[in-house]
């Protein structure tokens, strides 16, 4: 993928070049602008399309594709949330799995699939969500998170327990379990859920937890006023 990062690090831009036919997927909405670009599955009937492709074949409806027409086709896409874009490189002996909303883009030769969590990660619905994205194919995919990306490297002999709320994505050689979390890591209601990695490979968290900041915000948010 040849793409360059632009402005700050806090609220980047990834502007994407494309060659003519050459195709990319994309978190549907992300658009920013576009030059020489198709959109494939615009409209109520491109989205009516996509929720039946992911009922049937575990794709994502929130995916879309964009294909350059020409040789000097570009694109920038936005993440909803402000904080830094990475590339995490997917080769045959290296997959990942994303955290649900942290997908940005990806090649078209990267295929993907929406795996369900077991039974007893079937909580993962509460703050992550009841499907996760499990990579794989060849090419790079462009994740997005909420403050700084960092890396974590987890050994046999290093396990690590982390919020659900900072994990964005994980190599898919690590086994995992969601658990939850009471009287730790923080959280306001006293009960959260926390992911428990263990095997040999790299998580990548983000520094910062949106569900904290809405709950930071709410003691200065205005409330609504009952004149009966």
């Amino acid at each position: 993928m040849d793409y360059i990062i632009k402005g700050d690090s806090d609220c980047p831009i990834a502007e994407i070049h494309l060659q003519a036919n050459e195709t990319v997927k994309i978190e549907r909405g992300s658009m920013a602008y576009m030059s020489n670009v198709s959109i494939e599955g615009k409209g109520l009937g491109g989205v009516l399309g996509a929720i039946g492709r992911s009922l049937t074949s575990g794709e994502s409806m929130f995916i879309t594709e964009a294909t350059g027409t020409s040789s000097n086709a570009f694109l920038g896409i936005a993440p909803a949330i402000p904080g830094k874009i990475t590339c995490l490189k997917v080769q045959p002996n290296q997959h990942y799995y994303l955290n649900n909303g942290v997908f940005l883009a990806c090649d078209g030769s990267v295929s993907y699939e929406m795996k369900s969590q077991s039974v007893g990660k079937a909580l993962f619905v509460v703050s992550g969500g009841f499907f996760v994205m499990h990579t794989f194919g060849q090419g790079d995919v462009m994740v997005s998170a909420f403050g700084d990306i960092l890396e974590i490297d987890v050994d046999e002999d290093h396990p690590i327990t982390i919020d659900n709320e900072h994990v964005v994505a994980w190599d898919d050689s690590l086994n995992y379990e969601i658990k939850v979390a009471s009287g730790t890591f923080g959280f306001t209601t006293g009960e959260g859920l926390v992911n428990a990695f263990h095997g040999n490979g790299k998580v990548y968290i983000q520094t910062r937890n949106i569900h904290n900041l809405a709950d930071a915000l709410i003691p200065f948010m205005p409330q609504a006023t009952n004149h009966n």
